[in-house]
């Protein structure tokens, strides 16, 4: 029996793991990429939109349209973007062919509600960059909104950061953003960053994976970013935060979640940008998130190279 694959929207803002993540979607069966939208995040909006239509170049899937999105926060412009971890252009200067197509001219906001109201099965939409295009979307566009079949998000943590001690880049980078997100009643699973921070991908798992452009260029992106990792953590084992967001898309229960109650700090101090998870709930606020808390490593590794490979064979 034939299973419909799940439509699919990916907000992205391409960065090395974005890259992975786009890829694996690719090669699932399981999900149906009807677009890609992109925002300001790890490199500037121009950067991240075309590393998006590159990386759809590379695979062959130039027919999936790309939207240009916000440019920068809400309310003020994140403090830095993350080029020492990806590269100045976000794709650590790997090589990959041109776009042989421009992105759509709608701004990725339109796309995505236009997208939203048109398809007859709900929408699963990954949003594995700052929420500034999802914020915008309930802000503008409810009645889009609500068609959202699942928001997955790569972002915060319900302990620890990386940009601040409490906070998570994707989160930090547009604080007000993340909070309209987690307050307008979607149906939200948060990916956060003390769990993705354990989905290693090593060299190992990758090299000989095949002989493909797609092979090479996986092989050369967990080189680049095993660099970073070394010189940060002491290990070239990568943390592929945005392709475990996608995995759980892609197969529902790879990550095991809790259903609570989230929401942003706002303020000015060190904790802005954190995601206060009420893990106890104590505060007696209903849940809004399903909350990612442990997940299926040697799964997780099996499903990302095993898709990767299968899409090497299929892009010659």
């Amino acid at each position: 029996m034939s299973t419909v694959p799940t439509p699919l929207i990916i907000d992205t803002d391409p960065g090395l793991d974005d890259a992975l993540a786009i890829l694996l979607a690719l090669g699932s069966p399981e999900v149906d990429l009807i677009g890609v939208t992109t925002v300001a995040g790890n490199t500037s909006l121009a950067n991240t939109t075309d590393n998006a239509l590159r990386i759809l170049e590379l695979a062959g899937r130039t027919d999936i349209p790309v939207a240009a999105g916000a440019s920068r926060a809400l309310i003020r412009e994140a403090p830095r973007t993350a080029e020492y971890v990806h590269g100045s252009d976000g794709l650590g200067g790997l090589p990959l062919p041109a776009p042989s197509v421009p992105p759509v001219a709608s701004h990725a906001v339109t796309f995505l509600a236009e997208r939203l109201l048109s398809t007859p099965k709900p929408v699963t939409v990954a949003a594995i960059g700052p929420l500034t295009n999802i914020a915008l979307l309930v802000a503008t566009h409810p009645e889009a909104a609500a068609r959202i079949g699942r928001l997955v998000v790569m972002g915060g943590a319900a302990r620890g950061g990386n940009v601040a001690p409490t906070a998570e880049f994707n989160i930090w980078s547009d604080p007000e953003a993340a909070h309209r997100v987690f307050s307008a009643g979607l149906p939200l699973t948060m990916i956060g960053l003390d769990v993705t921070d354990r989905s290693v991908i090593t060299v190992g798992d990758v090299n000989g994976m095949g002989d493909g452009r797609v092979a090479r260029f996986v092989e050369d992106s967990v080189g680049f970013y095993g660099r970073f990792h070394q010189d940060r953590y002491g290990t070239t084992d990568t943390y592929q935060h945005d392709a475990l967001a996608l995995a759980e898309v892609i197969i529902p229960g790879i990550v095991e979640t809790s259903h609570h109650y989230v929401t942003v700090d706002c303020g000015e101090t060190l904790s802005r940008g954190t995601t206060i998870v009420d893990l106890n709930d104590v505060t007696g606020h209903p849940p809004n998130a399903h909350v990612a808390l442990e997940f299926d490593h040697p799964r997780f590794v099996e499903v990302l190279v095993g898709r990767l490979k299968d899409l090497d064979t299929k892009v010659r």
